[in-house]
């Protein structure tokens, strides 16, 4: 009785999200050397299930002030990701001080253009794609996300489902900057952001608000960086004031790094709520999509 308990015991070990086989595509050019926005190419990695078609897509973004990260650091995101059967890109973007923000939000359209175009291939929806990121990620997510131009620019319809933003910063970086002028360290964005206060504005997404944005969710934790703490609370107001379809989750006791570190553990709270909005917006149902909480 004991053996047969222990295999029935391994067989669910083995089903679990843990141990489900995926597929990685690594190093895939989004960017060509040779393209008409002058920006350098780049790539991006694909984590899919092995099996599956028509499954909900995320993009994400990485942080690191729009001056430094890679793509590579968030393997364990897109694996883990993918094996809750969401398959998951994750993109390299132009840095800073070699290029500012306007050339940032360029490359992010033209990942999110590229996924859409192409995403089917490897077991994805084009017509259920999200974008996320973390920090200077969350910033580029939202542009992309709010912003009609970017597409205009590229003669698509943001294809676009919702938006999670992971502790973004940036989101009034206008009104941010214009308050450090003067103060020590209040020059340290300029690298991206330049010292132009209409640049400040142009990229401030909380700018762009309408009340017809599609559905953004902001995780936020509750002892993150001042700045991101006071720029999501007035993204927040301004968002309440033009209906826009906004969901808050609130992270107790959380810094700025945990927010995202924490996805290196299968049972996080980032997971449950990332996958809880995917499912509330997608038509793709948990009964239909196979898309799981791990629960």
């Amino acid at each position: 009785m004991q053996k047969i308990y222990s295999l029935f015991l391994l067989a669910l070990i083995l089903q679990s999200c843990a141990f489900q086989p995926i597929r990685r595509s690594k190093n895939i050019t989004y960017i060509s050397d040779q393209n008409e926005s002058e920006l350098p190419a780049k790539d991006l990695n694909i984590f899919a299930p092995r099996k599956g078609e028509g499954l909900p897509v995320l993009i994400f973004i990485h942080g690191g002030s729009w001056n430094k990260g890679k793509k590579e650091i968030y393997d364990f995101l897109g694996s883990r990701m993918a094996r809750r059967k969401v398959v998951t890109v994750i993109i390299d973007y132009p840095l800073a001080p070699d290029y500012q923000v306007p050339a940032m939000e360029k490359a992010s359209a033209l990942a999110v253009k590229w996924v859409f175009e192409n995403i089917s291939k490897y077991g994805g929806d084009p017509d259920q794609i999200y974008i996320s990121g973390h920090s200077a990620g969350g910033h580029l997510a939202a542009l992309v996300a709010i912003k009609e131009e970017p597409f205009k620019e590229l003669g698509l319809k943001n294809p676009l489902k919702g938006a999670i933003l992971n502790d973004p910063a940036g989101l009034d970086w206008f009104w941010f900057l214009s308050e450090m002028k003067g103060r020590p360290n209040g020059t340290e964005n300029y690298d991206a952001f330049t010292d132009d206060p209409e640049i400040w504005k142009a990229y401030s997404p909380i700018y762009f608000l309408e009340g017809n944005e599609i559905p953004i969710m902001i995780l936020e934790g509750e002892e993150t960086y001042p700045g991101i703490r006071l720029t999501v609370e007035r993204f927040r107001r301004a968002a309440e004031q033009k209906g826009t379809d906004l969901t808050y989750s609130f992270y107790p006791k959380t810094k700025h790094i945990p927010m995202i570190t924490q996805f290196f553990w299968t049972w996080s709270k980032g997971y449950e709520d990332i996958l809880d909005f995917i499912n509330s917006q997608s038509s793709l149902r948990t009964s239909s999509s196979g898309v799981s909480t791990g629960k």
